[in-house]
């Protein structure tokens, strides 16, 4: 079975690429150094600096083998082809929410960068699902165990 994906804009794909440079180059160094400052100091049985560093260490290397997992299995999203025709990947849109009777704006993205509170949805959450490929001044109604929700598209960016 091949592996699902990770769709990224060109911005998630860069910050995604310095976090694992910076964990590799920089804080795998400083980790080190920590632990072999808590050697020094002895008997590591009972080293609380020496466990920290080690857990420190070992969350390090698991996001280190996350990012490149990540990064193995990417595709780029390139925003200059995203229009204002529709919605797609990459597109900023405004949306009226009917039932709040309020204006929400959205980046939607892929499920890897992800950020609601920075306004960024998922093409594969309930909402993002509902709005891709509509226009401007379409209506959507978006399934959820909450129960329904009514969108109108109000603007599109492109």
């Amino acid at each position: 079975m091949e592996e699902k994906k990770n769709i990224l804009t060109r911005e998630g794909l860069k910050r995604y690429e310095d976090e694992l440079h910076e964990l590799k180059v920089v804080r795998r160094k400083e980790v080190a150094q920590k632990i072999k400052e808590a050697r020094e100091q002895g008997d590591l049985s009972e080293n609380a600096e020496y466990d920290a560093a080690k857990d420190e260490q070992r969350d390090i290397e698991t996001r280190i083998e996350e990012l490149e997992k990540i990064l193995k299995n990417v595709e780029v999203v390139d925003e200059e082809d995203v229009t204002a025709d529709h919605i797609m990947i990459g597109s900023k849109v405004k949306i009226y929410d009917v039932e709040f009777d309020e204006e929400l704006s959205y980046k939607i993205v892929g499920s890897t960068e992800a950020n609601s509170i920075k306004g960024k949805i998922s093409n594969e959450s309930p909402v993002g699902r509902a709005l891709m490929g509509a226009v401007v001044g379409d209506t959507v109604t978006v399934h959820t165990p909450a129960g329904e929700s009514v969108f109108r598209v109000l603007e599109i960016v492109s």
